[in-house]
């Protein structure tokens, strides 16, 4: 049966964070007592991120110290005193949704550290729907954003990171469709052929101008008009006369 010591080691995964004490120090390193059946080891080149000439310059015997899991083996634990990454490289995936602090501001983007070797960057074109001039406008140094993955390359360690891609998109507004009136299509053609019809009925609007101009012409109109029935009137008149006398002339008197 399986101890519960043993058990625990079994389970312990990498970059589980552990406290112990510093039982022996070597030129290689320190060898630390973590409460498991195995004892945890330190190579020197795990003491610090710099580099460390002799050990007892970092830990001493009998010293507590905080350290992570590297690797579990038979007769070991490999510990470390280097806080492990959040996220190794070949962790990040396209696509997969992380959280850090926007640690850096420029022209072009802005770059987050989400646990990585480097910060990813999201291009000022994945920071927001619609268009953004500078990244100042969407965030600042030190806030707490959430992004997804677009790509990594870890050749050139690069993390590309969007902003935008976690939040929904903006749909743009459409204007309704007019429904069509009752008749179908031979209904609309037909309103459609009427309509030029209409619009040639319809008397041009005059100008003031071209009023003024009107109303002179229709009372020269009516001037002439007046001056030729009064002519015919006269005339007629001079006939009447004419026709009076020359009877009288014919009709015999009486005496």
């Amino acid at each position: 049966m399986m101890t519960n010591d043993i058990a625990s080691t079994a389970t312990l995964e990498p970059k589980t964070k552990l406290n112990g004490k510093v039982l022996k120090t070597t030129l290689a390193g320190a060898l630390v007592d973590v409460g498991q059946s195995i004892p945890g080891v330190i190579h020197i080149s795990q003491l610090s991120k710099d580099p460390v000439n002799k050990v007892e310059d970092v830990v001493k015997e009998g010293q507590t110290v905080d350290v992570w899991v590297r690797r579990v083996k038979k007769d070991r634990i490999e510990l470390t005193m280097i806080e492990p990454l959040a996220l190794d490289w070949k962790e990040i995936e396209p696509e997969m949704v992380v959280k850090g602090k926007v640690v850096r501001l420029e022209t072009y983007g802005a770059f987050v550290d989400i646990g990585a070797e480097r910060p990813g960057m999201v291009h000022v074109s994945e920071l927001a729907h619609g268009y953004v001039k500078t990244p100042s406008e969407i965030v600042k140094e030190g806030d707490e954003v959430e992004a997804k993955v677009l790509d990594v390359n870890r050749k050139k360690k690069q993390i590309k990171l969007s902003m935008k891609a976690l939040e929904p998109e903006i749909e743009e507004l459409k204007p309704a469709k007019k429904e069509p009136k009752k008749g179908g299509k031979r209904g609309a053609k037909k309103e459609t052929e009427e309509m030029p019809a209409q619009e040639e009925d319809r008397e041009p609007e005059l100008t003031a101008m071209q009023i003024a101009w009107q109303e002179a012409v229709n009372k020269a109109n009516a001037e002439r008009a007046f001056k030729v029935k009064r002519a015919k009137s006269n005339i007629s008149r001079e006939q009447e006369d004419l026709l009076e006398r020359t009877m009288k002339k014919r009709l015999p008197t009486g005496g």
